[in-house]
């Protein structure tokens, strides 16, 4: 028999978001992480909470297998030891303290962004973008949270497709770095140029040095968007979660333009939240694209087929898709020019 249950799990899942968050804002995990295992009092203690407000957060957080039940007290899941604990090397919380701040409450709003098809967490009429802002703040959380989404991606996007087979790396729109600091480290004989606007060089520069990786990673300021040509001198292209904040004649106009500055023989990598070519799903891929509705102008969750439909129109050939499991995407198309 069919029940409203499906329906009640939807409603739910704000609650299950809002549980996490409040989890990383309290820092609740990477305590735990120090303490090991600890009481509902002792959590109580460390966070000046009351003991019904305590319970029901360990309670939820283990429903939600961020916690685990260990005797009287309560520990880190795996989940959460590895990806939720601040120092990490792909803490996650970044990402999750950039929705909890900067969407959220825009979401709420969703059927005004249906009938306006206007972006809600910026101004088209006073901003160039959603990455044109006098907000500093709010920009470090964005491209933390890009950097935290971007790293595990980069290393399932590494052992997906092999990069092996290149020596010099062109990351358009590379924000912060994690793609190219995740793929060097990897292979010691690739070399990689990011690309991206002044003020996101200066993180990515920042991030680079952090990674001891200054001599074989560079960055270039420009403007993907507007640039008529991309830097020359690579052998493969990497546009990832890129191409799904742009409309279609703009991504084609972007997909010429890295046929142009690419070799004979040099490949081009568009790794997304792929939907089916159905338009039916997954899920991650169907919501991203209900966000971009939130977040750009003209943005939108696109299919496997219709990156390599454009791919073909630019002039890639031997155009194919691989599959993987990450947070920022699911797959890759990738191509050759010829």
């Amino acid at each position: 028999m069919i029940t409203p249950t499906p329906l009640m799990r939807l409603v739910a899942g704000v609650w299950g978001f809002k549980t996490l968050a409040v989890g990383v804002e309290l820092g609740l995990f990477t305590w735990l992480s120090r303490t090991g295992t600890a009481t509902a009092d002792e959590v109580a203690a460390e966070f000046g909470l009351a003991e019904r407000p305590t319970d029901m957060l360990l309670a939820a957080s283990a429903s939600l297998g961020l916690l685990e039940k260990a005797g009287d007290g309560y520990r880190n899941s795996e989940l959460a030891e590895q990806f939720l604990v601040e120092g990490r090397p792909y803490y996650f919380g970044a990402q999750v303290r950039y929705s909890d701040l900067r969407t959220y409450l825009p979401w709420h709003r969703i059927g005004e962004a249906l009938r306006t098809d206007r972006p809600l967490t910026w101004d088209p009429q006073v901003q160039k973008s959603m990455f044109d802002t006098t907000d500093p703040a709010m920009l470090a959380q964005f491209w933390d949270a890009m950097y935290s989404t971007s790293r595990f991606t980069a290393r399932a996007l590494a052992e997906a497709y092999d990069f092996g087979a290149h020596r010099r790396l062109l990351d358009v729109g590379g924000g912060a770095g994690a793609f190219p600091i995740e793929l060097c480290r990897r292979l010691p004989d690739l070399t990689a140029t990011v690309l991206d606007l002044p003020h996101v060089c200066e993180r990515a520069d920042e991030r680079i040095a952090e990674a001891g990786l200054g001599e074989r990673i560079g960055s270039v300021a420009g403007d993907f968007l507007a640039d008529p040509e991309l830097p020359g001198g690579h052998d493969v292209v990497l546009l990832s979660m890129i191409l799904h904040d742009w409309d279609e004649p703009t991504n084609r106009a972007l997909l010429a333009r890295c046929h142009a500055a690419l070799p004979p023989g040099g490949a081009i990598v568009v790794c997304e939240l792929l939907l089916d070519d159905d338009r039916t799903g997954p899920p991650e891929a169907a919501l991203m694209g209900m966000n971009m509705l939130v977040e750009t102008e003209g943005g939108r969750n696109y299919s496997g087929a219709e990156y390599a439909t454009w791919l073909a129109d630019a002039g890639f050939v031997d155009v194919r898709t691989v599959r993987f499991d990450a947070p920022g995407a699911n797959g890759a198309v990738v191509g050759r020019r010829g």
